[in-house]
């Protein structure tokens, strides 16, 4: 789910009524899998000792590391007999009832393109890097898949009552930009964090984001930013505990947040669990990457 604008506003030529498309996998050119290789290769130099253990299992689990560009013929088997879940080729962003229709019914949506060689720091749009091995590993946990096969349908009826914004940041700050507790101490688990190597980096160990405990409602009501790191994360205690408090009934919570006031990115709240008080002083010189 994201607040970039779709580039289709329907299947285009070549894509089911679902949007999906095949991986075409024998199509990927030498570039393209040297490409994977070196982004593969830079995230395992980082993540070891950051990355949360469910991540890192799942990592293992579905052996992604096979030279190249996972074939998703070859990687599905293996995630479906785990969790249920596979993953899917689209030819972009997708609708929201798309994706959520998707989740709803145990597929990921993933882009079939990957990034170009002078890409590999920032790339604005999700590449096939992003989702495969960014998001795919943490659906190798039972709970994180049922927590997001809930997310698929509580997005579902979010969007019939207006209240996707909310929705949106719950994505947001967990699957995309999650810290978690781990016995070790602060842990990555969010794509967005474990795809990227500099922000793999800030996340953790930069003096400059707030981190705090996870709160639904103060999670559902917090402002983020999609182009830059992050002025904020928040921080689980388990993907378990991240299950059980999503797999309530949202209307009351829902009821509550439609009068309720945004909460600015880099507000610390006097309720706040706050594991860093940050000095925001990235942000402040500008952020994108500001030396």
């Amino acid at each position: 789910m994201s607040d970039f604008e779709h580039v289709f506003d329907k299947p285009p030529e070549g894509a089911a009524e679902d949007w999906t498309i095949p991986q075409n996998w024998g199509a990927y050119t030498p570039v393209e899998h040297e490409t994977w290789n070196t982004l593969y290769a830079r995230q395992m130099r980082i993540l070891p000792g950051r990355a949360a253990d469910v991540f890192l299992k799942g990592l293992d689990a579905l052996d992604l590391n096979t030279g190249g560009i996972p074939d998703f013929e070859v990687m599905n088997p293996k995630l479906q007999a785990l969790t249920g879940w596979t993953v899917v080729c689209v030819p972009g962003l997708v609708p929201d009832e798309v994706f959520f229709d998707h989740l709803a019914n145990r597929r990921f949506p993933s882009g079939q393109f990957i990034r170009k060689p002078d890409q590999l720091d920032y790339l604005q749009e999700p590449d096939i890097f992003h989702d495969v091995f960014g998001h795919v590993p943490m659906l190798t946990d039972p709970d994180f898949a049922d927590y997001m096969e809930a997310y698929g349908k509580g997005g579902q009826r979010a969007a019939s009552l207006g209240m996707l914004p909310n929705l949106a940041r719950l994505y947001w700050y967990t699957v995309e930009f999650g810290l978690m507790q781990d016995p070790g101490g602060l842990r990555i688990y969010g794509a967005g964090i474990v795809s990227s190597a500099t922000e793999s980096v800030f996340s953790l160990e930069d003096p400059s984001p707030n981190r705090i405990g996870f709160d639904l409602e103060r999670v559902m009501r917090t402002l983020y930013r999609i182009d830059d790191f992050q002025q904020v994360y928040f921080v689980i205690d388990s993907i378990e505990r991240l299950k059980r408090e999503t797999l309530q009934d949202f209307g009351p919570i829902y009821a509550r947040l439609k009068d309720a006031e945004t909460i600015p990115i880099d507000a610390v709240l006097e309720h706040d669990e706050v594991f860093t008080h940050g000095t925001q002083a990235y942000a402040a010189r500008g952020g994108r990457f500001a030396a």
